[in-house]
């Protein structure tokens, strides 16, 4: 036996954040999250949520025929929305399968998540737009 077996047969693994016997937040095989991450921790979990939206989006009928920085719009909403949040925006959609993208980004822009983190989705309309990173 290691002592990695040891700590994950006694702490067990959780997947999800729960709460202790004293009430402190806990994740995975007993990290405190009062615990500042690593950065090593926070790149691993940033590269595992991109990966999850990556494969969803993946399943986009329009997927393919977007350039990488149109792709890239499409994951950061999705990454900030969830992949549910995502398919809700049922007219940019259409207007990505019409190849229209400042109707795209007139569609993303007219939206509560727009008017919640402004910037963000500027930036982003942008980037649907003029097919560059921003």
């Amino acid at each position: 036996m290691t002592i990695i077996e040891q700590l994950k047969r006694d702490e067990g693994i959780r997947r999800t954040a729960y709460q202790d016997s004293l009430g402190i937040w806990t994740v995975g095989v007993g990290h405190n999250l009062r615990v500042p991450l690593s950065d090593a921790a926070i790149e691993q979990i940033l590269a595992d949520d991109l990966l999850a939206v990556d494969t969803a989006c993946r399943a986009l009928p329009v997927w393919y025929q977007l350039s990488p920085a149109r792709q890239g719009v499409l994951l950061n909403m999705a990454f900030n929305l969830g992949f549910a949040g995502l398919m809700g925006f049922q007219k940019m959609h259409a207007a990505l399968r019409a190849h229209d993208y400042e109707r795209a980004a007139a569609e993303m822009l007219d939206s509560d998540a727009a008017r919640e983190v402004g910037a963000r989705y500027d930036r982003l309309a942008k980037q649907m737009i003029e097919d560059v990173w921003v």
